[in-house]
């Protein structure tokens, strides 16, 4: 079934992720060719089937359809919505298909438990996209850790600013901004954090805190007058950060190509007014939280903490402490700053930049999936099903100690225990 020059792939989801994927295909020629796409949008999925000279016989309206058929192609790229992770994934599995599967998992313990299974079920090779363990920046703090930089690991901290724009874009007017369409916040936008600081220390979390909640974009922040869309003539909207006119109607805006919105201008415009991409960020159904803080004891007494913020900018960051010394890496800046104990000697290190997405993350996890499936290893990609179970646990019971109130051990044999109650 592979092709001459590589492997043979069928997408899942010609989104946003589904569609890069597409991309990095297409500009690796020794990677193979993608042979069929699945996507419920006609436009979207006609833009990968001619990208990929796909045939009208490979193009699929529903992911099911293309599931129902006999294996099409190597590997399956599951880029389909968080609620449809699970279905997908255990069917494809099912049909012998290798995967790439888009974080998160699932949106529930059970169905991450029953994508786990069905992968050592079917000794394909998976790998599930937590892209942050294949930043160069990371790698290399991974390497100052087990090379002993700061001597033991005694403490950590993690910040993930997700910007003000980019939550009210995701996760205040879009596919991410309710929990019933998606799925609740940590897991949606950074079950990648829980899993690098899990990594990184080579440990078991034990046991997680945490505190959160949607407090800034709710009706309470809504400026006097503000009408329901931002195209309705609201007396805030010159002024407003978040305006929709600003955001998605200049021709050259990023988050309206992101948004998938018309090209031309008028028809942009009348989307504004009748889709969620108008409508004013304090009177939206959003209820993920904008601000969330998890605090995690690891095996041997290490802590940490994980901050999410919808209120700060300028990418990832992650400061460790050790008992010989501490550092802090800039992940966006591609630099670490280590300081050893004794002298207090500054050490700046600044890690070549690789271009794509996530900082090159995304095609270093194309080319490790390749790799793998080179090897017919599946132990030979980063992050497993079984790695990725390992550290979403951590996510769902820190998701159950907001709710509750209380302090929640990770318990890793739990398998039917609801996790997000």
């Amino acid at each position: 079934m592979s092709s001459a020059d590589g492997f043979t792939f069928a997408i899942l989801g010609a989104g946003g992720r589904g569609d890069y994927f597409s991309q990095l295909i297409e500009r690796n020629p020794r990677a193979g060719q993608v042979v069929a796409v699945a996507d419920p949008d006609l436009a979207r999925r006609k833009t990968i089937a001619d990208r990929h000279s796909i045939p009208e016989s490979m193009q699929f309206e529903k992911w099911e359809d293309l599931l129902a058929r006999p294996r099409l192609a190597d590997c399956v790229i599951n880029t389909l919505m968080d609620r449809l992770h699970a279905p997908s994934a255990v069917k494809a599995l099912g049909l012998g298909y290798h995967m790439l599967l888009e974080k998160p998992m699932a949106t529930s313990l059970e169905e991450c438990i029953a994508i786990e299974r069905a992968a050592r079920e079917a000794k394909t090779v998976v790998s599930v996209c937590h892209s942050m363990r294949y930043h160069v920046t990371y790698a290399e703090v991974k390497r100052l850790i087990l090379a002993g930089a700061i001597g033991d690991v005694m403490s950590f901290d993690q910040l993930e600013p997700v910007d003000p724009i980019h939550q009210s874009h995701s996760f205040v007017r879009g596919n991410w901004a309710n929990e019933s369409r998606s799925t609740f916040m940590l897991m949606a936008k950074s079950c990648h954090d829980i899993d690098i600081v899990s990594y990184l220390l080579g440990k078991r979390c034990l046991r997680v805190s945490s505190f959160g909640s949607l407090t800034y974009f709710t009706e309470k922040y809504k400026p006097p007058g503000a009408t329901l869309r931002c195209t309705d003539g609201c007396p805030a909207e010159p002024t407003c950060m978040y305006s929709a006119l600003k955001i998605y109607y200049p021709d050259d805006s990023g988050w309206s190509s992101h948004a998938k919105l018309s090209k031309d201008r008028a028809v942009r415009l009348e989307q504004l007014k009748t889709t969620p991409w108008g409508k004013c960020v304090y009177q939206t159904d959003n209820d993920v939280v904008d601000h969330q803080v998890v605090a995690m004891e690891y095996e041997g007494g290490v802590t940490g903490t994980f901050t999410m913020t919808a209120f700060a900018t300028e990418g990832r960051y992650v400061r460790v402490h050790g008992t010989q010394g501490w550092l802090r890496a800039s992940i966006d800046k591609n630099e670490i700053e280590v300081v050893r104990f004794g002298d207090y000697a500054k050490q700046l290190i600044k890690i070549p930049p690789q271009s794509g997405g996530h900082g090159g993350a995304d095609e270093n996890v194309l080319d490790n999936l390749l790799h793998a499936m080179r090897m017919k290893d599946p132990n030979a990609v980063l992050t497993s099903p079984t790695e990725s179970l390992a550290t979403h646990r951590v996510v769902f019971a820190a998701e159950r100690a907001r709710r509750e109130g209380r302090v929640v051990d990770v318990n890793p044999n739990d398998e039917t225990r609801m996790a997000n109650q």
